[in-house]
C-alpha cells in the first residue's frame, strides 16, 4: 500500500504574489471547455494547442508543450525520463527509490532529479517558487490545499495539473481493473501533452514486445503481494498494479477477491491462504529484508509454506505502482519465479 505523505503548508504570501503574477496566464474556462480531447488533437503533424484532456474528473488545459514541470512520485519522474523529457523537470519530489539502471544516464543530467526538492509531498509555496507550467502527480492526494496545491487553485494561477490516470479514485475514472493497455494509454497521453508522440509510440511498442516475450508460469502458484505494514499487512488487492503484474507473471493472488488496488489483510487471512510464494515490496522505509525478518521471527507466520521454504520474490516499490517500470517488473519477477524449485 502506498506510504502516507507528510505535507508542507502553502505559504500565503507567495500564493498571493503568484496570483498577481500568474493569473493572467490562466486560460478562459470557456475556451478550455471548447477544446477537444487529447486523442482528437494529436495528428501526424504533432500536437495542436491549446490542448484539453479529461483527467481524474478534471479538465486540464495546456497552451503549449510544458517546459517547466514539477513531478511528484517516482512514477511521474520516470515517465518523463523514459520519454526523453528530463530537461523539462524543474523539481521532483516524493521519490520512492533510486531510478532503475535503464534510466540512470537520463537522470544523471537532471539536477532536479538527483537532488529532489522534497522527500515527501512539497507544499504549494515550494512548487510555485519554481514557476512550473505543469505539475504531474502520481496520486490525486498529492494535489490538495495542504499539499502541492489543489487543482482549481493552481489552474487559476496558470499552472496546469495532470495526475497519473491509474491513480484516479472516482468510479468513472479509476481503471477497474488496471491493465497494461491503461499503462500504455498514459504513456501515449503524456506523449501528446508534451508533443513527443513519436517517442511515446516507440516506448509503448518496445514495452509491448517485451511483455509479449514473457511466458506466464503454469504451475498454478498462489501468491501474497506484501507491500507494507507490521501488525496489519497491506497487500496488493484485485484491481491494481499488483494484480496486473501477477496476472502477467502467472501467479494467483490470494487477495484477488478484494475489489481495490491495495487492502489491509490480516495475518490470520494470510496464514489461512498459505500462499506458495510471497512477493515482497522492497522500499527504503520498509525493505524486503525487514519483511523477511518479521515473517520468520513470528511463530505464526513462520509456519506459512512460503516462509518455511524461503519462497520469496522481490519488487522495488517504484515498480509496484502503475508506470513505465511495470513491464520490467514482470520480466524480473518471471525470472525470479523460474528460479524457484519446481
Amino acid at each position: 500500500m502506498p506510504r502516507l505523505p507528510r505535507t508542507a503548508v502553502p505559504g500565503a504570501a507567495l500564493l498571493a504574489l503568484s496570483l498577481v503574477t500568474l493569473a493572467g496566464c490562466a486560460q478562459d474556462p470557456a475556451d478550455a471547455a471548447a477544446s477537444p480531447a487529447a486523442s482528437d488533437r494529436a495528428g501526424a503533424q504533432g500536437t495542436s494547442y491549446p490542448l484539453t484532456v479529461e483527467n481524474c474528473d478534471t479538465r486540464t488545459t495546456v497552451d503549449a508543450a510544458p517546459q517547466r514541470v514539477v513531478t511528484i512520485k517516482s512514477s511521474t519522474t520516470e515517465m518523463l525520463l523514459a520519454l526523453g523529457l528530463g530537461d523539462r523537470i524543474v523539481g521532483s519530489a516524493f521519490l520512492d527509490g533510486p531510478v532503475p539502471d535503464s534510466l540512470a544516464d537520463a537522470a544523471a543530467g537532471v539536477p532536479a532529479v538527483t537532488s529532489p526538492m522534497a522527500d515527501q509531498v512539497p507544499g504549494a509555496e515550494a512548487v510555485l517558487g519554481l514557476e512550473p507550467d505543469l505539475v504531474y502527480a502520481g496520486w490525486e492526494s498529492n494535489l490538495t490545499p495542504d499539499g502541492a496545491g489543489d487543482r482549481d487553485t493552481l489552474a487559476k494561477l496558470g499552472v496546469a495539473t495532470y495526475v497519473s490516470p491509474a491513480a484516479c479514485k472516482s468510479p468513472g475514472a479509476m481503471p477497474d481493473p488496471l491493465t497494461f493497455d491503461d499503462v500504455f494509454a498514459e504513456i501515449a497521453e503524456v506523449g501528446t501533452i508534451f508533443d513527443v508522440s513519436g517517442a511515446a509510440d516507440d516506448l509503448v511498442a518496445a514495452q509491448r514486445k517485451t511483455l509479449a516475450s514473457v511466458t506466464p508460469d503454469d504451475r498454478g502458484l498462489t501468491a501474497l503481494w506484501y507491500s507494507s505494514g507490521d501488525d496489519i499487512p497491506y497487500v496488493g488487492a484485485g484491481i491494481g498494479a499488483p494484480q496486473m503484474i501477477m496476472d502477467a507473471v502467472g501467479l494467483e493472488n490470494v487477495a484477488a477477491d478484494v475489489h481495490d488496488t491495495w487492502t489491509s489483510f490480516s495475518w490470520e487471512q494470510a496464514i489461512d491462504a498459505d500462499p506458495d510464494v510471497i512477493v515482497l515490496v522492497d522500499a527504503t522505509w520498509n525493505s524486503a529484508e525487514q519483511k523477511i525478518e518479521r515473517l520468520e521471527s513470528n511463530p505464526a507466520t513462520a509456519r506459512m509454506t512460503a516462509v518455511r521454504e524461503g519462497r520469496y520474490l522481490t519488487v522495488p516499490f517504484p515498480a509496484s505502482e502503475a508506470g513505465v517500470r511495470n513491464v520490467d517488473a514482470v520480466v524480473d519477477l518471471a525470472d525470479q519465479l523460474a528460479g524457484l524449485d519446481r
